[in-house]
């Protein structure tokens, strides 16, 4: 009989098996579900309630973006993206070229110290320890405060004391206020990986480290890549925080260096909005914005594809 069972089995295996043939037999089509959901009135009402505001939801984001492209698109010309500002073109490639470098020196510098903390959170400190309890009930206060308050915070310290209005006071305030974000999420996607993945890694011999590196990260990524985005989306919308730290200047132009001040889009468009003289400009900027953020995320999103590809 055992022989049989295996011959079977190997027989199985040789085979080639068409998937698009196999009939799944426990999926429900709408008419089952809805003879469901008839039968009991609560789930009904609740199952229209979710419909309703996910269709509220998409409704309110797609007419966002539709009357930003209708008002925006019209106003976009060849003089907005000149290299030099001024009154008369008011390009936006001065601010854009300083939003890229505050959004990439932001990660650069939070990125590494979120995830490597969070690493210690969820793989090296026990959950009943006082000081990790601490950390994380700040690392929530921290992501809840409002970016006005990270902007005073980095007017005393940044631009009072060390640096002054400047880029780089930017950038290491727009790191503070974007750490908890993503040392939070990051903490979150690891302690998601099932315990297995470890314990399987330390049967085979592998070490703490290499079993962080090689096993639970990649299982992570999907998790950090979406910390990375949130975090990345925070720093391009902001304008509270890099006022009082990068500060605004009225002539908007290219940095020599990290210690002068600069002006990011999002400060741009404020200001533009503000002064009331420039709508059109401040709407096609608007545009550049939305363009800006879709085409950074994608790519993020893109890479962390990548990364969870080749360590899978």
């Amino acid at each position: 009989m055992a022989e049989k069972v295996k011959t079977a089995y190997l027989t199985a295996q040789k085979e080639e098996v068409d998937v698009s043939k196999i009939v799944p037999i426990n999926r429900q089509s709408w008419r089952d579900k809805l003879r469901a959901y008839t039968k009991k009135p609560f789930s009904m009402a609740a199952m229209l309630l979710v419909l309703l505001a996910a269709l509220i939801t998409a409704l309110v984001v797609f007419w966002i973006i539709i009357y930003t492209l209708v008002q925006g698109i019209p106003h976009i010309n060849a003089k907005m993206f000149s290299w030099t500002w001024t009154k008369e073109n008011q390009s936006i490639l001065p601010a854009l070229i300083n939003t890229l470098i505050v959004a990439a020196l932001s990660l650069v510098i939070a990125v590494p110290i979120g995830v490597f903390a969070a690493i210690f959170l969820a793989e090296y400190a026990k959950s009943t320890n006082v000081f990790v309890k601490i950390v994380r009930m700040a690392a929530e206060t921290l992501s809840g405060i409002p970016s006005i308050v990270y902007g005073i915070f980095g007017n005393i310290l940044f631009v009072g004391i060390l640096f002054g209005y400047s880029l780089l006071s930017g950038i290491l305030t727009m790191s503070i206020m974007i750490l908890p974000l993503i040392m939070r999420t990051t903490e979150e996607s690891l302690l998601a990986v099932p315990q297995s993945f470890r314990e399987g890694s330390f049967a085979l011999g592998a070490g703490k480290l290499r079993t962080i590196f090689v096993i639970i990260l990649p299982s992570a990524m999907s998790g950090i890549i979406s910390g990375i985005i949130l975090a990345l989306g925070r720093i391009i919308g902001e304008t509270a925080a890099l006022i009082y730290s990068a500060g605004s200047p009225i002539n908007v132009k290219h940095p020599s260096g990290l210690m002068d001040s600069g002006c990011t889009l999002s400060v741009f468009l404020y200001s533009l909005m503000s002064e009331g003289l420039h709508v059109g400009q401040a709407w096609a900027t608007a545009v550049v914005l939305i363009v800006l953020v879709v085409l950074i995320n994608g790519a993020a999103e893109f890479v962390g594809n990548k990364l969870k590809k080749e360590y899978n």
